[in-house]
């Protein structure tokens, strides 16, 4: 069984690399690119019957900071 994780930073919590990659297009000629958020993405290989809720669990003790991100699981 797979999980992906993928865990962002929340609204209004300053993203320096978000930053950086926006101004790079731009100076690249990519003109209109307003914003940017960069995150990230984790992908777990789990054992058959592992729940939604120990990937949550997972992802509240050690995936993301959750006082500055936010993030979203999908089990395949």
């Amino acid at each position: 069984m797979k999980a992906r994780v993928h865990v962002m930073l929340k609204n209004g919590v300053l993203d320096p690399q978000g930053e950086a990659v926006r101004h790079a297009l731009g100076s690249l000629g990519f003109d209109g690119v307003e914003g940017v958020r960069q995150g990230k993405v984790i992908e777990l290989d789990l054992a058959d019957g592992t729940t939604e809720e120990t990937v949550r669990d997972m992802c509240e003790k050690l995936l993301a900071n959750t006082v500055i991100e936010s993030y979203t699981v999908e089990l395949a």
